[in-house]
């Protein structure tokens, strides 16, 4: 009702309670740690995401409780999403995905639907879309709305159609939904300001200034940086985008750390600096084709074919057809983890990552972890020289 200056410091103060009680094992840290999370996302607390959603897992899993798993293992993957680690995401997003089915417990399709916008595959993407508005209106959700015009808000500023993506971005912001509105606003500024919409920009950034400044975390006022530099010419735009890389680098938000190098990059070819652009363009297009943001590396790719540089599209090591999810437990087990190692890392259980070996093992032709080894060192060169 006061708006989000005064609400940042209560709310704060109970995500600090909140965080106590669930890491002392109190009983009502699970059944509210959907609302923790969304509101330390509020605040922009990458790192409080983090610690949340890896208590939630291992307290769900501790006890046993089918009901609670789905939603950590969905939000966690959420954390993995933001690091730019879509193989991990992946793994856990199916995991959730069995539990709901066996279960009958409804589908969750906030982490997946955010995953296939972030790949920039337009046909999944929008299949996903209709399919989460027709479940959520179904139930009633309103939020759902909200987050798949958001979801579509990325898709298309990562495919450059930033009319379609300003219109997803004001649809997401509409409401103003808890866990959408302030990063509906991130994306309905890039969007704005290319397709030639200042006014609608600047209104976005002013309401974008007063959340970030009072969440204060590197998260957040990166992304203010980022966004401010978009407006900004000249000196005053390279020092916004250098700070937004810097404070970006400190936090957990690869993807968006990915994305301001590649703004920064783009701005910089521009200027008709392009040994300096090359620079940038070069890490932001690594970064973001390892990660599998196909969309956003594509636009880095181009930019950089603009310098007079080349780089290569994404493609699989050696034609072989592993899942993201099965590449990364295949490279984690050829690394002499155990299956409960694994598990612990990619946060899935040791009879989860045994499925995807039984996969792996099918694909590669191996029949033990040293022949998966040498098949997974011999895909190492393959795809180094590639």
């Amino acid at each position: 009702m006061e708006g989000y200056g005064a609400a940042a410091a209560p709310l704060r103060s109970a995500l600090e309670v909140f965080r106590r009680d669930a890491e002392e094992g109190g009983a009502a840290s699970t059944r509210w740690f959907w609302l923790a999370w969304l509101l330390a996302g509020e605040l922009w607390d990458d790192a409080l995401q983090d610690r949340l959603a890896t208590n939630a897992i291992r307290m769900s899993r501790d006890s046993g409780t089918l009901g609670d798993l789905p939603i950590a293992l969905v939000y966690r993957a959420g954390v993995h999403i933001n690091a730019g680690e879509f193989s991990a995401a992946s793994a856990l997003m199916e995991e959730s995905e069995s539990i709901t089915a066996a279960t009958g417990y409804a589908p969750l399709g906030y982490a997946s639907g955010s995953l296939v916008a972030w790949r920039g595959d337009e046909a999944k993407a929008l299949n996903h879309f209709a399919w989460a508005l027709a479940n959520t209106r179904v139930r009633g959700e309103g939020r759902g709305v909200s987050q798949a015009s958001y979801m579509s808000a990325i898709l298309y500023n990562g495919l450059g159609r930033y009319d379609e993506a300003l219109a997803g971005a004001r649809a997401a912001f509409e409401h103003d939904d808890l866990g959408v509105g302030g990063f509906a606003l991130v994306e309905l500024i890039e969007a704005a300001v290319r397709a030639g919409s200042p006014d609608a920009a600047a209104e976005a950034l002013r309401e974008l200034e007063a959340r970030t400044v009072a969440a204060g975390t590197d998260w957040a006022l990166g992304i203010l940086a980022r966004s401010r530099a978009l407006f900004a010419s000249g000196d005053d735009a390279e020092a916004l985008y250098l700070e937004a890389i810097e404070r970006l680098g400190r936090s957990r938000i690869v993807v968006q750390l990915a994305r301001a190098q590649l703004l920064y990059g783009e701005w910089l070819r521009r200027e008709n600096r392009r040994l300096d652009a090359r620079e940038q363009l070069r890490v932001a297009h690594e970064r973001l084709n390892a990660m599998g943001a196909n969309a956003f590396a594509e636009r880095a790719r181009r930019e950089l074919l603009a310098t007079g540089e080349t780089a290569r599209p994404r493609s699989t090591a050696a034609g072989v057809d592993l899942t993201p999810q099965e590449e990364q437990v295949a490279r984690l087990a050829a690394e002499r983890r155990t299956n409960p190692e694994i598990g612990s890392e990619l946060f899935i259980s040791p009879r989860t990552v045994e499925y995807h070996l039984s996969k792996v093992y099918m694909k590669l032709g191996v029949s033990s972890r040293r022949e998966l080894r040498t098949s997974m060192q011999r895909l190492e060169k393959s795809t180094a020289s590639a």
